[in-house]
């Protein structure tokens, strides 16, 4: 994350689903059409899914990293993935860019100038988040939250990037199999 937070945001996982059904309104409302969804791995991996089944619009995956380092909390180097995934077809026509948040706006900015330089059939492509912080260079066209103060976001899932799979085994939820 980019700038000083001084506090973090909680979301629980009922939140997070809310957020991610304000975010396809927004998006409907616009009355905007699109061809695919294009999603961030790994933030925009859930966000995507959903937008795809909600707007039956194929789903494309494109995989980005820049918080790999002390579990997940501190950014590093942006990584793009050279290939775009999907079932069939090729990524063209209006593309929608879902990803989780904008924080610094590097990675936004970079895959924008990515899907130009590497998908020329794309003629169109706009963004949609669930949280946009103050701190960004890039202002996403649909977010749910505009975070004035840029807070670390604590997601419902990043327990497990702490936790590990010996922590889950420790923690006794999961049932194991023999050895």
């Amino acid at each position: 994350m980019t700038g000083a937070a001084h506090h973090e945001l909680r979301v629980s996982w009922s939140e997070y689903h809310r957020n991610i059904e304000e975010l396809a309104v927004l998006v409907h409302r616009s009355g905007w059409q699109f061809d695919h969804i294009l999603c961030l791995a790994r933030g925009g991996l859930r966000p995507g899914d959903v937008l795809s089944r909600l707007f039956n619009v194929p789903l494309a995956i494109l995989a980005t990293s820049s918080y790999r380092e002390d579990a997940g909390s501190k950014q590093g180097e942006l990584a793009i993935a050279k290939h775009v995934t999907m079932s069939s077809g090729s990524l063209k026509g209006r593309v929608l860019l879902v990803d989780d948040l904008v924080d610094s706006g590097v990675t936004l900015d970079k895959v924008q100038r990515h899907l130009q330089e590497a998908f020329p059939e794309v003629v169109e492509a706009r963004s949609a988040v669930i949280w946009y912080k103050a701190c960004s260079c890039m202002r996403p066209d649909y977010f749910v939250q505009y975070l004035e103060t840029n807070p670390w976001i604590m997601q419902p899932f990043e327990e497990y990037d702490r936790l590990g799979i010996h922590g889950l085994l420790s923690r006794g939820s999961a049932e194991v199999g023999p050895e």
